[in-house]
């Protein structure tokens, strides 16, 4: 099935559920239902909870209407005659829905038998051409999802015209719940979250280990391509948010302070304090492009019910970089970046595809800028010869945007990267350069993040790897295994030669079966263990056992010295 096709199918299985559940819980008042990129759920107002039991119910009650191959018919109706539909129902909640659409002239219905819902549409013919459905979970959500309003009970699904496509996705999410990150971090003491500062990532020892590679993978490729790295305050005035646009156009995902009476805000960008940086100095042409980098730590309000573990979270560092350059320049900037994001995830062995965002309805600017910016994006695509989508209408407020969607092993997608072409911000804060006439002119900017938040991208990547992280990256990369009290020293003794080397190792002198210390060496992912016993003593060898490939028998040190190393120099990426 096409995209749209399955999202007809998916909002169609929503119908049948809610139709399901009004017959077996008819005090159930219903929210809203559609189709999402993964399945659909639809929302309930009920006085009791859902359990695990009435899933089982509603799905046979599902089957039923199902088999039933009741016709979903389209029901036109003007504003009053809705009320009055609704009314009639007690739906309270999709009174408030079309109480709204004060100039709609037209209201739609679709009716499946005993069965009538608000909705637009569109839907499948019957409900009889929903073959395979499984109802997965319940979650609570707030009506309209604002926390202010009442929390309703939301019911996920999924549907498939085959079982086997619902059996293969049900067992890619099962392996999803092992991969899952929340349950890998706090199995492999990488990060916890805590209730004192909810959406507030704390990273443990080891979560940092891995948080400082990336940090220093990500400085050696801007310092090879010519970038600069700065750093700018997270605090900084009001008056700078109303002249970036940020407090117009942003204001409700901001958190503010107050500092000797005067406002502040916590940045949830990192550009204004980059454009002073510029401003503090003055250019000339002959400087362009110049390109400035910032792990920047941003605060952005989200509200608790979305939040989850790294992935969607309140405070974040952005791998920001800036780039200041002439309009004829931004083709090969724009392709610049592209370049560089290929990099980085095809180190990662991320496939990605390209989105280019063209204007929201809330915007800076003019159109003929937009329509400049637009096109200068898409130019350098086509240039490249790139594979892209347009996305209507979800570009930045200040300008249009490329956008890099990541797929990892499971087949799941992430919006990661971005550049972003922005003629506003350099008008804002009137940047200028002297140009080869003598004469002031305003530069051109492009914004861009390639892991995109850091603390997400490391959330994906220890799903994607699910937690046995490349070498490189590993926390603990050799584990040798003493298998008696009197072979400790000697273990130690290797061990700092490869901590020498730079290479991240531990010994487990704990007195325990040397098979228990492997299972919880394998257990913590590490990538090698080493036994040291009598016979490695005498003959200057490792037992050496890879956690992939087990056994790999007995190696002279040095030689597995220079492995690893060169495993760790080349960033090797194991299959996934």
């Amino acid at each position: 099935m096409e995209n749209e096709e399955l999202k007809r199918y998916w909002h169609t299985a929503a119908h049948v559920m809610a139709h399901a559940v009004k017959r077996l819980f008819p005090e159930a008042r219903l929210g809203i239902g559609p189709a999402t990129e993964e399945g659909f759920y639809y929302d309930f107002d009920m006085q009791e909870s859902f359990s695990p039991e009435d899933l089982e119910r509603i799905e046979k009650e599902m089957e039923k209407i199902i088999a039933e191959d009741l016709k979903l018919e389209k029901v036109e109706a003007d504003r009053e005659q809705a009320l009055n539909i609704l009314r009639e129902q007690q739906e309270d909640y999709k009174i408030e829905l079309v109480e709204e659409m004060a100039d709609a002239e037209e209201i739609t219905f679709y009716r499946q038998g005993e069965f009538i819902d608000l909705c637009r549409g569109p839907h499948m013919n019957s409900t009889g051409q929903i073959k395979a459905f499984k109802l997965l979970n319940i979650a609570g959500a707030y009506w309209r999802g604002d926390e202010k309003n009442k929390m309703l009970q939301r019911i996920y699904g999924i549907a498939f015209p085959k079982k086997k496509d619902l059996q293969e996705f049900l067992h890619r999410r099962e392996e999803a719940k092992k991969r899952d990150h929340r349950k890998l971090g706090k199995e492999l003491d990488l990060f916890s979250m805590h209730e004192e500062g909810p959406g507030f990532p704390f990273l443990h020892a080891k979560g940092v280990i891995v948080w400082n590679e990336l940090v220093d993978y990500w400085r050696q490729l801007h310092r090879e391509r010519g970038y600069e790295e700065i750093s700018t305050p997270i605090v900084l005035n009001e008056a700078l948010w109303h002249r970036s646009g940020h407090w117009e156009n942003y204001r409700e995902n901001m958190y503010f302070t107050e500092i000797d009476g005067n406002k502040y805000a916590i940045r949830p960008m990192n550009c204004p304090g980059g454009l002073l940086i510029y401003k503090s100095n003055q250019h000339s042409y002959r400087e362009f492009p110049i390109r400035v980098a910032e792990m920047g730590l941003v605060h952005r309000h989200e509200l608790s019910g979305v939040l989850h573990g790294l992935l969607r979270v309140r405070s974040f560092h952005i791998d920001d970089a800036h780039i200041y350059m002439l309009p004829e320049q931004i083709a090969q900037e724009v392709l610049g970046v592209i370049s560089m994001a290929e990099e980085i995830y095809d180190t990662f062995g991320l496939k990605y595809r390209m989105e280019l965002s063209t204007r929201p309805e809330k915007y800076m600017g003019s159109i003929e800028d937009w329509d400049r910016a637009e096109k200068a994006l898409a130019d350098a695509l086509n240039k490249k010869g790139a594979d892209y989508q347009i996305n209507e209408g979800d570009g930045a407020f200040y300008g249009p945007k490329i956008d890099f969607h990541v797929q990892d092993c499971l087949g799941r997608s992430w919006q990661l990267g971005t550049i972003q072409l922005d003629f506003q911000m350099p008008q804002r804060f009137e940047l200028t350069y002297v140009g080869p006439d003598g004469e002031e002119h305003r530069p051109v900017m492009l914004h861009r993040a390639l892991f995109g938040a850091l603390e997400r991208f490391l959330g994906i990547i220890i799903e994607h790897f699910a937690g046995a992280f490349p070498t490189w990256l590993a926390p603990v990369q050799v584990c040798f295994i003493p298998i008696g009290e009197n072979h400790i020293q000697y273990a130690r003794k290797l061990s700092g030669e490869l901590e020498a080397l730079g290479v991240r190792s531990e010994v487990d002198d704990r007195d325990e079966k040397v098979g228990y210390k492997i299972r919880q060496a394998q257990n913590q992912k590490i990538p090698y263990m080493i036994a040291i016993g009598d016979r490695e003593i005498e003959s200057g060898k490792i037992a050496l056992r890879h956690r992939k490939e087990g056994e790999l028998g007995a190696w002279e040190f040095q030689d597995f010295k220079q492995r690893i190393l060169e495993e760790i120099r080349s960033r090797k990426c194991e299959d996934v």
